[in-house]
This record gives C-alpha cells, structure tokens and sequence, in this order.
C-alpha cells in the first residue's frame, strides 16, 4: 500500500461475504483472516477503518412482499467473529449511506474500526450508481480496494466510487497485491511442467479459461461433471450424467486446439458411478465411457485419481478450479481430497501451487491441506477472469488517472 494512513479514515472495500448456516453462524471466515493484514496495517500506522462489503444478493432474494431480508443479509452477523479476529471492539452502523452513517464514520479516532452495513441492500449498488458511490465515498479520506472477490464487479463500492478520491488518496490493499502477484506467477513464465486442474459442473463456465490455459499450460486435467461433455463429445456413454449437449462441438474443438499446441488434455478414464444425486446412491466404479444408462458419473474413480496424481507430483507449477466430484457428498469427495493431497505433496517438494474458486476452497479446507498449498485464492470469478487475461474493473479503477 502506498498511502501514509497516519491520522486519515481509509474507506475498505473488503470481501465479507462469507457462507453462513441458518441460524446466522459463519461456516468459512477464509475471506475475513485474509482481510485483516490490511486492516491491522492501517490502524496501526494510526489510521482509523471503516469497512464495506456485501453479503449475498438480497436484491435477488426478496420476502414475498417485495421487501429486503435485512435480518438474513445483515454483516450484523459478523461483527462479533470480526472483532475477536481482530482483538478490537469493531463498531456497527445499521446503513452504509446516510446521516447515521456519516455521523459514525467521521466521528471515529485512530485505531477504532467501523463496519458499514451490506452495500447491496441498495439496488445502486450493483449498477454502479454514481450518487450512490460519491455518498459512500464520504466514509473516507482515502479509498483502499482489498476485495479480490468482487473486482470483476463494476460495482459502486469495487468500481464508481474510487474515482471520487484522487489518485494519491487510493490504493490496492495488501490482501489484493497478493492475489496479482500470485495469479501472475502462473501468467508470466511459469515453470515447466505446468499443470492445470480443472472440475465444477459445465463446460461453458470454463471455455475462456481452458482456451487460455491452453496457450501456456502442459496439462490440464479434468474432472467433475464437465468431463462428461468432453466423454460424449468423443462418443463415450455418459448414462445421465451431467451433460452440456450445445457444448459438444465446442469440446471436441478445444481437445483439437490443445493437441495442436502439443497441451495434454486428460480426462478421467474411470468414475465412481451412482444412481441418484445423493450420497446414498452410491454403485460402483465404471469407465468413464461406459456409464449405464439409468446411472451418472459423480466423481473420478481410482484409475484416474492414480494417473492424476503422477503428473501432478511431476509438476513444478500448478493450478486448481473447481472439485473434481460432488465433494458435499462423503461417497463423492474422495477424488476432490486425493487432489488436495497430491497437490500438497508437490508443494512440499517445491513446487507452486494456486487454488482458486470458492468449492475448490472449501475442498482445500475440507481437506485440512489449506496450509500445505503456495497460495489460496479468495477470488472464485475474478480470478477466473483474471487468469482469462481479462481487464478487471475494480483494480483498473485504482490506478485511472485524475
């Protein structure tokens, strides 16, 4: 960071929108431990924080009568875990703009931190809205972005509202450096062999990065219900697993692409099969290609976890997006630990590792392997979109010109 905050309010832009259970308590807090370097260093330097973020899109999950579930989406939930981390009595304000709001903010004293209530229970929010942005910009004598999550996001909070400080008065937080720093690791001449990972549900939410990959990776291996439109694609019986059927061409074309520039593609060449979307439909081990009908594919079998796993320890560099398997089901997680574990192994043995995506996170951390890997990304869309090669607006917006 590149800001003196001594004796300043730092207005955050921090990525608090973590998983919660029903009753409000915090399943992950991943995304708040990576904040708090930033956070600390500010209050310690004897500037004063005061936070934004969102949590959820209550925009998108109204009551029945039209009105926002304040209780459900409110970052209330969080202040308490908020201030235990941080070892500080973090203050609440029940809004993000308005005159309580201000009066919070600009009433605060060196080392004290604020957190503002979520960002998008105002639909301006995510429209990027101008007087929106200008109002929460008040909140602050600088603006610091520290929320990779949302940088793809051409938001208010990620995006608008940085032009209302001058280029002096903003910067990127150390949580989001890191992410850039790490993520062009992979970009930038990453060393050989390289290896990519890649599951999730479709193929069409991962065609840009695949076709990106292609272009400096060695390896990219697939797993999760993906595989199954590549398997079709090359006439394989897939049964009724998951399958994307306007994808098909498009599958064989990308395996086409990858050959010609020598990448290898693999793709799971068994599968532990099932005969519903549960953990108690479990039924066996099949080739992948050889999936009955009346069953479906819901994770990678021994076959392909043993094959996985040797070129990952072969590789100096890697990458993982997405569980290869429906890792919320216990029968179904197996394959997804194995790539944890295997990846941690390479790591110990010198190698880079990247993890991004939120289910690969929490694939990682259900592993207990989340200290054994390079680096975890906090970012599940942004850094796919950044590893795409795409400009993202909420680190594009720091650096803009007055």
């Amino acid at each position: 960071m590149t800001i003196d905050f001594n004796g300043r309010r730092a207005l955050i832009r921090v990525d608090f929108n973590v998983p919660l259970d029903k009753d409000g308590k915090i399943l992950d807090d991943t995304r708040m431990r990576k904040a708090l370097p930033t956070i600390r260093s500010i209050i310690d330097q004897g500037g004063s924080a005061v936070l934004m973020s969102h949590l959820g899109r209550p925009q998108k999950k109204k009551n029945e009568d039209g009105s926002i579930n304040r209780k459900k989406f409110s970052l209330r939930q969080i202040v308490q875990h908020l201030s235990s981390l941080l070892e500080t009595d973090v203050q609440f304000v029940d809004d993000c703009v308005g005159e309580k709001a201000l009066e919070k903010s600009t009433n605060l004293k060196a080392g004290e931190v604020l957190l503002l209530e979520n960002t998008r229970f105002y639909p301006e929010e995510a429209k990027g809205d101008d007087d929106f942005a200008a109002r929460l910009s008040k909140h602050g004598d600088t603006y610091v972005n520290d929320a990779f999550g949302t940088a793809h996001r051409a938001h208010a909070s990620t995006t608008t509202v940085a032009k209302f400080f001058k280029r002096k008065d903003r910067t990127l937080g150390l949580l989001l450096e890191n992410e850039i720093q790490n993520a062009d690791k992979i970009l930038n001449s990453p060393n050989r062999p390289c290896t990519a990972i890649l599951g999730g549900a479709k193929v069409s939410d991962k065609i840009q990065l695949i076709e990106k990959l292609i272009d400096f990776v060695n390896f990219i291996l697939i797993g999760g219900g993906m595989s199954y439109t590549f398997i079709k694609a090359k006439g394989g019986q897939i049964g009724n697993s998951l399958c994307e059927e306007d994808y098909l061409d498009l599958a064989l074309e990308l395996l086409e692409k990858a050959k010609a520039q020598n990448v290898e593609i693999l793709l799971p060449e068994d599968t532990v099969s099932a005969t519903s979307f549960s953990n108690d439909s479990y039924s066996g081990i099949v080739d992948t290609d050889r999936i009955q009908d009346g069953e479906m594919g819901l994770d990678i079998g021994p076959k392909a976890i043993a094959k996985y796993d040797a070129i990952i320890q072969d590789s100096k560099t890697i990458i993982w997006n997405g569980p290869v398997g429906v890792f919320e089901f216990e029968n179904f997680a197996k394959g997804s630990l194995a790539i944890a574990d295997s990846i941690a192994k390479a790591t110990k043995k010198g190698a880079f590792s990247l993890v991004g995506g939120g289910d690969s996170v929490s694939a990682i951390n259900q592993s207990g392997k989340a200290d054994e890997v390079s680096f975890i990304s906090t970012g599940g869309g942004a850094m796919l979109e950044y590893l795409e090669g795409k400009k993202l607006p909420g680190i594009a917006a720091i650096f803009n010109e007055d």
